[in-house]
């Protein structure tokens, strides 16, 4: 429809409100086909394409409700605005509750027509948008994407399989930037609720009052600015998912409340009397120990204990460093597609220090630290000089002090930095690296497993430069 004038079927039986209709139409910008009884309309829907349907409800030999009955069946998406004389008004409305999108009375008003059908397509174009960014959601939001194929990834991924198609709150624990709200979004996605919402809410340090108008609505005049009634999350997330992201932040007033809606599936807007009921399934995150906020006092038992339903721990980045040149490759992808450059690499000294770093900021500090040497990149292999002084100086002032360190770790870095010296010498080729360090193959490959050390592979063209030269 952007790049196409929107085709539209005119279905009604007098020969002059065709013609008249086709006049102001094509006027208009719109192309117009025409079909003179319901059943050359019904074959003209089965046969062709149309972004709108004019439907005349008096059709000869044919009821017009059941005619739109039929034409709703064919496609249920398509605009159809019915028309009626002016006699016929209540079935005009009758046409509405079936199906139809709107309708107009003849004679009729030729600018409030044309203004119904843009409105008609233009909402249509709003579905179909809608439709697009759902399944956008769930591509973004699938299982594959949480990125790594380490064991502990790999609890998570079965545990997510098992939770995600139950009715069950499930509580997410982990440290800042694991993706806790990733894993969240993914359980929904993975639901019977996909179809509708997953409403984030981030509690922060917001005011109990504050969040209780958010997430539960107020009428007019519950509070001085209240000036009109507002729905909450809840009523927004109602059949799908709402997201309490670090949860241990809760007042103890809205504690209270968000175990009655657990509980009891309602709650009332502030500065109401009457009961709303919701069905929405809760799913939270916390980064802080719940269970010794409990023993302290200054979180609920009772709502700890409906949060902890089902429990899933998310691993800090340090305990999966497998997972890191995978995540490092896809945020590459990502970042040099955003900012227009060519492919971008890590020399093998980078990568290990990127594997070697224990991201306190955890995915999200990668993230960020990829996409940073993407932008100040000027070539496509980037080394260390790229990346942030927390973590470059390892490999810049030499490591840590030898009071800090122990033997074995001593000999295991200096092992690290010959192999990864040779490997970067041999352009990743393994073979000529173990040629290089006089070993042999075999033995090579078990350091390179044993130290945990990521090996991009030579390419054929550099290959045949070390052949050559």
């Amino acid at each position: 429809m952007a790049n196409q004038r929107p085709h539209i079927l005119i279905v009604d039986d007098e020969a002059d409100v065709r013609e008249a209709l086709e006049a102001l139409l094509t006027s208009s910008g719109f192309v117009v086909s025409f079909a003179v009884d319901a059943d050359t309309g019904l074959k003209a829907m089965t046969e062709g394409l149309y972004d709108l349907v004019l439907l005349d409800i008096k059709l000869p030999g044919r009821s017009g409700l059941a005619v739109l009955q039929e034409f709703r069946r064919i496609n249920q998406h398509l605009p159809i605005i019915a028309l009626t004389a002016l006699k016929d008004i209540d079935v005009a409305r009758a046409a509405f509750k079936n199906g139809a999108q709107d309708y107009i009375p003849k004679p009729w008003d030729a600018d409030e027509l044309i203004a119904q059908i843009h409105r008609a397509l233009e909402r249509r174009k709003l579905a179909e948008e809608n439709v697009h960014l759902r399944r956008a959601l769930k591509a973004r939001y699938r299982l594959e994407n949480i990125i790594g194929k380490s064991r502990p990834l790999e609890k998570i991924f079965d545990l997510i399989e098992q939770v995600a198609p139950t009715r069950s709150t499930v509580l997410i624990n982990g440290e800042s930037g694991t993706g806790k709200e990733l894993v969240a979004h993914t359980i929904h996605n993975r639901s019977t609720r996909a179809d509708f919402s997953f409403v984030p809410v981030n509690t922060g340090s917001m005011p109990d009052d504050l969040l209780e108008s958010i997430l539960f609505g107020h009428v007019k005049g519950a509070f001085t600015s209240a000036v009109a009634s507002k729905k909450g999350l809840f009523e927004v997330a109602h059949l799908g998912t709402l997201f309490f992201d670090e949860i241990g932040t809760v007042g103890p007033q809205t504690q209270a409340k968000l175990l009655r809606v657990i509980q009891e599936g309602e709650f009332m807007r502030l500065g109401s009397n009457e009961t709303v009921q919701v069905d929405v399934r809760i799913l939270a995150a916390t980064n802080v120990d719940l269970k010794q906020m409990v023993t302290e006092g200054r979180f609920r038992e009772d709502l700890y204990y409906r949060l902890n339903v089902i429990s899933l721990g998310l691993p800090a980045l340090r305990e999966r460093r497998e997972d890191v040149p995978l995540l490092v490759e896809h945020f590459l992808q990502k970042y040099c597609l955003e900012n227009g450059k060519p492919p971008r690499r890590f020399t093998p000294e980078a990568l290990q220090l990127l594997v070697d770093y224990p991201w306190p900021g955890n995915v999200r500090e990668l993230e960020n630290a990829v996409e940073r040497a993407v932008v100040l990149s000027s070539k496509e292999e980037m080394d260390a000089a790229l990346l942030p002084d927390d973590i470059a100086r390892p490999h810049l002032l030499g490591g840590p002090t030898l009071e800090q360190r122990s033997l074995f770790d001593i000999v295991e870095d200096y092992e690290r930095r010959v192999i990864l010296d040779a490997l970067d010498r041999a352009g990743g080729s393994q073979t000529d690296a173990a040629r290089l360090l006089q070993i042999p193959l075999s033995t090579l490959n078990q350091k390179i497993k044993r130290l945990g050390i990521a090996v991009r592979r030579a390419t054929a063209r550099e290959s045949e430069a070390r052949m050559s030269g």
